[in-house]
């Protein structure tokens, strides 16, 4: 998008998408420009030469990372030889027209940080989703550009389903269907990521699980198939294949299939199990990582996992088989022995045998605990508690699952002052 009476020359810029795979960009300047223009480039592929005394420390992360060539110099007019776009990202107006020069003798594009009028390209404002990317021009004034391109990317979030496809195109890039394993987070719809929830806009079979956040089902497309894992019959083993079967029949079947499930796919959620399936059937997967509650519960109820000078280690444990129980893989004398955060999802109903065999391997008593309900949701509740008396206290308030323990000196970190 652009205004034709504000362009230079009164002429309108030409639209166009660079393809920079393998070809050499210059950037020319190592400050908060250029670390903001760079990422991008890299993203495109491009061979990234960057020319400055000095970087700024993400820039140079990029460097020891090996993702692009940096010259410890002033610019000299040769470093433009075989590029085929230059960034100038300094303030210096004069080293700036030099760059410029050098680029007009070579007839490279320049875009120029410093100096719209004087650049033969411009940067747009830029927002992406999925394959699509929407780039906006704003007649010059980057202000206005940067508010239609927010307006563009609301109105792209806020779509119900996916953008139009080629169907013939569809068929190519995505034989015999595909599946998605994403995270929900830990109960707040909103803290599923950007990327999970587009695929969930996209998808034509979900396969939810009974912890996902009810608001983003409520979502879904009218046309969505919904399939209710928490309802499929027979036990656990037997569930977990039912599961398996029908996201590889969907998917065989040449649909999208979102497998949607609380927190993240791999911490105790068996995404690793779907996957295995879902690859022994040539159906591909992508893994969409997810906010977990071992992490983020504890967070919002303000209780850090680790603190500084307090605990520097946090182990995440699972509580649905009791200590004493033959098929438990839990090392429960070592992790009583350990100074740091333990966080135990699913243990509530164990809580009592939990609670009895830390103490009775060393865990003192006075140890803080705090058990949190329903993290990140309206219903979520709270208690404070100590080792020797936290099962009792858990009883006596009422608290169900799901629940996440927090044990350690952390429970009280943010309010030992206060």
């Amino acid at each position: 998008m652009s205004e034709r009476d504000v362009a230079p020359g009164g002429a309108a810029p030409y639209p166009l998408g660079l393809r920079l795979h393998r070809r050499r960009v210059v950037v020319v300047g190592g400050g908060a420009v250029a670390t903001r223009r760079v990422p991008a480039l890299l993203d495109a592929g491009a061979d990234v030469l960057l020319v400055a005394p000095e970087l700024t420390p993400a820039l140079r992360a990029h460097v020891d990372a090996g993702r692009l060539r940096w010259e410890a110099r002033r610019f000299a007019p040769a470093d433009l030889d075989g590029a085929w776009l230059v960034q100038v990202a300094v303030d210096d107006p004069a080293a700036a027209a030099s760059v410029s020069a050098a680029a007009a003798e070579r007839r490279i594009f320049c875009v120029r940080a410093d100096d719209r009028e004087a650049a033969t390209a411009w940067t747009p404002a830029v927002t992406r989703h999925g394959p699509v990317t929407v780039a906006v021009l704003g007649g010059g004034d980057p202000r206005r550009a940067m508010t239609v391109r927010d307006a563009v990317r609301d109105l792209l979030a806020a779509r119900s389903g996916s953008l139009p496809t080629d169907p013939a195109a569809a068929g190519r890039s995505r034989p015999g269907g595909r599946v998605a394993l994403v995270g929900a987070g830990p109960g707040d719809p909103e803290l599923i990521t950007v990327k999970g929830l587009r695929l969930l806009t996209e998808a034509e079979v979900v396969v939810a699980d009974r912890l996902v956040p009810g608001l983003l089902l409520d979502e879904l497309r009218a046309d969505v198939e919904l399939v209710d894992a928490s309802k499929i019959p027979y036990g656990p083993a037997r569930t977990q294949e039912e599961i398996n079967r029908i996201i590889v029949d969907r998917a065989l079947a040449g649909r999208f299939v979102v497998r949607l499930k609380g927190g993240d796919p791999y911490v105790f959620g068996r995404g690793g199990e779907e996957l295995l399936a879902c690859a022994a059937a040539g159906v591909p997967v992508t893994v969409v990582p997810g906010v977990t509650s071992a992490v983020a519960v504890p967070a919002v109820a303000g209780v850090p996992v680790t603190h500084r000078a307090v605990a520097h280690e946090f182990t995440v444990v699972s509580g649905h088989v009791a200590p004493d129980s033959p098929d438990s893989l839990v090392r429960w004398e070592a992790l009583a022995a350990l100074r740091g955060t333990l966080v135990i999802l699913m243990g509530l109903k164990n809580l009592a045998a939990i609670a009895a065999t830390l103490l009775a391997h060393g865990r003192p008593g006075r140890t803080p605990v705090a058990v949190v309900q329903e993290g990140t949701t309206g219903a979520q509740r709270t208690i404070r508690s100590t080792l020797d008396t936290v099962a009792a206290d858990v009883t006596a308030a009422g608290l169900r699952p799901p629940a996440v323990v927090v044990v350690g000196d952390v429970v009280n970190a943010l309010t030992a002052g206060a």
